[in-house]
């Protein structure tokens, strides 16, 4: 919450810093994602510095979702329901997984483990928690989430989501 203190709004980001981003890292925010950045970048411990922080640290943050299940291939017998046969060698395993990972929507920082999908002309998605194998909806869509952490309000109903490929299948 922005009272605490833990949150500072900034300047949001221009079109030119957005197209730099997207351009650097590979992906394309989505459109309410991209929306709320330009309104105004929050900065804090917890929150992605998409305009200051160090390249490898943002890198970092976007690789953590494939990370988490590739560990959890590893150290926690974990492997894709559509992914076949699970290989019997680990090495291969890990091979196999981070094929299927590749071609997976790719989940983009909002604040901590929690994320969004990425993808220019798509919004209203759910903000996933995601750790490792285990994903949860933390919101229906960002709006509600920015409420959420910025308001506090809570939501009234149980969370009724859109599917996100694969990840929504980890719920």
């Amino acid at each position: 919450m922005l009272d605490d203190g833990t949150v500072t709004m900034t300047p949001g980001l221009t079109d030119d810093e957005l197209a730099r981003i997207e351009n650097e890292f590979g992906f394309e925010f989505a459109d309410d994602h991209r929306s709320f950045l330009c309104t105004g970048l929050p900065i804090g411990e917890s929150w992605p510095d998409w305009r200051s922080a160090p390249r490898r640290s943002l890198q970092q943050r976007m690789r953590l979702p494939v990370e988490g299940i590739l560990f959890a291939v590893e150290w926690r017998e974990f492997w894709g329901a559509d992914w076949g046969v699970r290989p019997a060698r680990m090495k291969d395993a890990l091979r196999s997984a981070n094929y299927h990972l590749a071609r997976v929507p790719r989940l983009v920082p909002v604040q901590a483990n929690h994320y969004l999908p990425a993808g220019r002309g798509t919004s209203g998605n759910p903000v996933l928690s995601v750790y490792q194998s285990d994903v949860t909806c933390c919101a229906t869509d960002l709006p509600a989430y920015i409420a959420r952490e910025f308001e506090g309000s809570e939501p009234d109903a149980p969370l009724r989501t859109s599917a996100v490929r694969f990840w929504s299948d980890l719920q």
